[in-house]
C-alpha cells in the first residue's frame, strides 16, 4: 500500500534529528540538539495563559490585540508603518506562517532561493507548494554572501527567496550591505522574499538584526514571520504570525483558516502580555543568551572543536569539528551520544546543494560534513553537566577523547 503515498509525502525524509533523537532518548542524553529552553518561561506570561483559560477563552479565535501589538512593534524597530487591520496574519507559530506564505505565492515549477546552510523546514515548503529550491551557499567560516553566486542564482523561473537572519544554524546575522545586495536584486527581478525573524530580538555585541522589509522597496515585496516561541520561551504554545501586503496577507489568512482555523485562544490572550514587554526584559534576555554563548564557545573551544566564527545572534553555536578527526559529523554525534551522553546535530542536515562527495571536494564545499550544531538554549545547570560529562572524556592535554 505506499504506492498510495504521494510523490511529496515519499520525498521527505526524516531528518537526521529525529533519527539520533530515538538513540539520544535510550542513552538519557543531554540535549543539546533541540532549539527549545529547558527553563522555565516568565511567569507573569505563564499566569496569562493559565487566567485566559479560567476566563474560557478556550474556542476559535482571533485576538486582534495581537496586530495591534505587532504593528506597534514594527514601527518602533524597523520604521515601517503596517495596517494592523489588512496586513497581518495570526497563525499557529512561525513554521505554519511560513508554509501558509509559501502555499500562497508559490506555483508548480517556481523556484525559490535559499541561503545554504538552513534550517530543514524552509525545503519541505517549498516543495508541498509545489516550488524548487534553490541553493546558494554562504562561505564558512563567517558564512558571508558571495554577490555573483547570488545574482547568478535567479532565472526567469525565480519566483521568491527566504532569508532567516539571524540565522540557524550559524548564528549569522546578515549585514546591512548584504541586505543591500539582496534587497536590489529583488527589486531587479520583481522577487518576493519570506523572511524568518523569530531571533530577531537575540543578538550579540554590535550585530543588530535589520529586516528586509525595511529596505527601499521591499516593504511592498516581503512576507516576514515570526513567533513568540524564542522570545518568550514558548515554543510549544504555537503562536505566530505573518506580515505581508494588504493582498498576500488576505491569502495566508484564507489558507490559515483551511489548514488550522486558530492559533490557540489562550496562548493569544498571553501574547498581549508578551508583546507589552518592557525593553528590560528584551534586554535580560539577550544578556542572558550573550552569557549562555560565551559559555558554550568557550567550552567546545577548550575541548578542541575550531570555533573560528562567534555567533552574533540565536540560540546556537555551528562548531567545526577537531582538526584532527576523521570522522563524519553523524558518526561523532552518535559517539557523543554513546560516549559523553550528549546529543547534538550533525550539520549535514542543515546543508542541501545536491552534489556528490567528489564534486563537493571539487568545488570547495567539503567543510558540509564538519560541523555540528549545539543549542545553548539550556539552563545554567545543563550546560554545567555537559561541561563535566566532556571534561570526563577529555586526555591530559584536555580535548576530547571520542573512540
Amino acid at each position: 500500500m505506499e504506492d498510495k503515498l504521494s510523490i511529496v509525502a515519499k520525498s521527505i525524509a526524516p531528518s537526521p534529528i529525529q533519527e539520533l533523537s530515538h538513540l539520544a532518548q535510550r542513552c538519557n542524553a543531554i540535549n543539546l540538539a533541540e532549539g527549545f529552553p529547558d527553563f522555565p518561561a516568565p511567569s507573569h506570561i505563564k499566569h496569562a495563559a493559565i487566567s485566559a483559560i479560567h476566563s474560557d477563552f478556550n474556542q476559535y479565535r482571533h485576538v486582534q490585540g495581537i496586530c495591534d501589538h505587532l504593528a506597534n512593534i514594527m514601527k518602533q524597530m524597523h520604521g515601517l508603518d503596517v495596517n494592523p487591520l489588512t496586513d497581518m496574519a495570526i497563525c499557529c507559530g512561525q513554521s505554519e506562517a511560513l508554509a501558509a506564505a509559501a502555499f500562497a505565492i508559490i506555483d508548480k515549477g517556481d523556484e525559490v532561493i535559499l541561503f545554504d546552510p538552513c534550517y530543514e523546514t524552509y525545503e519541505g515548503c517549498i516543495k508541498m507548494a509545489g516550488g524548487v529550491s534553490v541553493y546558494v551557499p554562504l562561505d564558512p567560516p563567517h558564512w558571508t554572501l558571495d554577490p555573483n553566486r547570488f545574482i547568478n542564482a535567479f532565472n526567469e523561473r525565480t519566483k521568491a527567496l527566504v532569508l532567516n537572519s539571524p540565522h540557524n544554524p550559524t548564528g549569522k546575522v546578515f549585514t546591512k550591505d548584504e541586505l543591500e545586495i539582496i534587497a536590489e536584486e529583488c527589486r531587479a527581478r520583481n522577487c518576493l522574499a519570506i523572511t524568518d525573524e523569530v531571533y530577531e530580538h537575540i543578538t550579540f555585541n554590535n550585530a543588530k538584526h535589520i529586516s528586509l522589509a525595511s529596505l527601499p522597496g521591499m516593504k511592498e515585496r516581503t512576507i516576514i514571520t515570526s513567533s513568540l516561541s524564542k522570545t518568550f520561551s514558548v515554543t510549544g504554545w504555537r503562536v505566530g504570525w505573518a506580515i505581508a501586503p494588504a493582498f498576500i496577507a488576505s491569502a495566508i489568512r484564507n489558507i490559515h483558516a483551511k489548514l488550522t482555523d486558530s492559533a490557540p485562544a489562550p496562548f493569544q490572550e498571553a501574547a498581549l502580555i508578551a508583546l507589552g514587554s518592557p525593553p528590560e526584559y528584551f534586554e535580560s534576555l539577550r544578556s542572558d543568551y550573550e552569557s549562555r554563548r560565551d559559555y558554550i564557545v568557550n567550552l567546545l573551544a577548550r575541548i578542541g572543536f575550531k570555533i573560528q566564527f562567534k555567533p552574533q545572534g540565536a540560540v546556537f553555536l555551528f562548531a567545526e569539528l577537531p582538526e584532527n578527526c576523521q570522522l563524519s559529523d553523524v558518526d561523532y554525534v552518535k559517539m557523543l551520544i554513546q560516549q559523553a551522553g550528549i546529543v547534538a546535530v550533525p550539520g549535514c542536515g542543515f546543508f542541501h546543494a545536491d552534489l556528490s562527495l567528489e564534486k563537493l571536494s571539487q568545488e570547495g564545499y567539503c567543510y558540509r560534513g564538519r560541523y555540528i550544531r549545539f543549542a545553548f538554549c539550556k539552563s545554567d545547570q545543563t550546560l554545567a553537566s555537559a561541561a563535566k560529562k566532556l571534561g570526563q572524556l577529555s586526555d591530559a592535554a584536555g580535548c576530547l577523547n571520542l573512540r
